[in-house]
């Protein structure tokens, strides 16, 4: 399976002590060249930078080849995005992990499958990973500042099972 990741989930993750979470759940994660630049050399010190910068064994960060379409992305999407969905293309990803509304948007438009921060956390405790998803959520809430409206809070701890009353 080519998973591909986007920086959110990344920072999100590491934020939070939780980053081990990616490579339980997929084998491997193909980290677009500029999202390890961003992450690994632009963010030193944030959370991820540590994580990411010996490239960690179940990581492999790329280059995207197809500079056309990524232009065409980077005139609507940040870097990152933009190589991301590019690279996603190029490789026949089976799933790009990616939180930004447009960037998933952009990405559903190429027929990419994609999947956010939510749903990684809803896999990971699916698979027994985590055992509840809340105390996690809301440490990235509080500790990572990421941002979900309470009613997308709310469905994701009903479909987890975890929404008291």
């Amino acid at each position: 399976m080519i998973v591909i990741s986007d920086a959110s989930p990344i920072l999100n993750l590491s934020a939070v002590g939780k980053l081990d979470i990616l490579p339980r759940l997929f084998t491997s994660v193909i980290i677009p060249q500029a999202v390890f630049e961003e992450i690994a050399l632009s963010g030193k010190g944030k959370p991820g930078a540590a994580e990411l910068a010996g490239v960690p064994p179940w990581a492999e960060v790329l280059p995207c080849h197809n500079s056309d379409l990524f232009k065409e992305l980077s005139m609507k999407l940040d870097r990152g995005e933009a190589e991301a969905i590019a690279l996603a293309v190029e490789s026949k990803a089976d799933l790009l992990l990616i939180d930004e509304k447009r960037g998933r948007a952009t990405a559903r438009s190429y027929q990419i499958r994609v999947t956010g921060l939510l749903g990684v956390l809803l896999q990971a405790k699916r698979k027994g990973i985590l055992s509840e998803i809340k105390s996690t959520l809301d440490e990235m809430r509080l500790k990572a500042n990421f941002r979900v409206s309470d009613k997308m809070y709310e469905q994701i701890l009903s479909v987890a099972g975890e929404l008291n009353g």
